[in-house]
């Protein structure tokens, strides 16, 4: 055997003890493994979709909806913000940004159903089950997300593009820093709901890693 795979071996046979001893540490771990890697996706498809919309007239297409009260300036708050226009020229992005967010999103959400379910909580219960209370916390977290992007949005951008200076560069890294605090969001959120709808059957309780 070489050194290489005495090594893998080593390493397998501690995570095997690892989980044995400390299964929900384990569990949190993959999930947390699994969630990063899936991040990452979202880091590189936002921009892709991004970009492809931004050439389209969605991006001059109003979407401002579900208004709750108002702004300090008065002015009012939309839980979904994406007003006509690009950002750089200051609008919100329009449609387009709303629908490369949301498509960027679903995607993610999909590959992340599958994969904690099959891999990180091994769960073995209907699957379709699990999937409709899957996305229904997913619209409650989507719009609960989309409202406190309100108040963290606009300051992030600004700061990038205007008081920074950055410009189009500033908006890519305030796309990319908005993402990452939404998935942050997500991913507090949807561990405890994935340990109540991801249950093995056989037992009636989570099935620990």
């Amino acid at each position: 055997m070489s050194k290489a795979n005495q090594r893998f071996g080593k390493i397998g046979s501690f995570w095997m003890r690892f989980k044995d001893t400390h299964p929900n540490i384990s569990q949190f771990l993959v999930f947390f493994i699994l969630s990063n890697g899936i991040t990452v996706l979202q880091m590189l498809l936002m921009p892709l979709l991004k970009e492809a919309f931004d050439h389209t007239s969605l991006v001059n297409t109003n979407f401002q909806i579900l208004q709750f009260g108002h702004n300090l300036d008065g002015s009012s708050y939309y839980v979904f913000n994406y007003a006509a226009g690009s950002i750089v020229s200051g609008g919100g992005g329009g449609l387009a940004y709303f629908l490369a967010v949301q498509i960027t999103l679903g995607i993610a959400q999909i590959i992340n159903f599958f994969a904690q379910r099959n891999i990180t909580f091994k769960s073995n219960s209907n699957i379709w089950k699990a999937a409709f209370w899957y996305v229904a916390a997913y619209i409650l977290i989507s719009i609960g997300a989309a409202a406190l992007q309100g108040l963290y949005k606009a300051p992030i951008y600004h700061l990038f593009m205007n008081t920074w200076g950055m410009g189009s560069a500033g908006e890519t890294l305030a796309d990319v820093i908005t993402m990452l605090i939404n998935c942050a969001i997500s991913f507090w959120v949807f561990f405890p709901i994935f340990k109540l709808i991801f249950k093995n059957e056989s037992t009636g309780k989570v099935k620990e890693s």
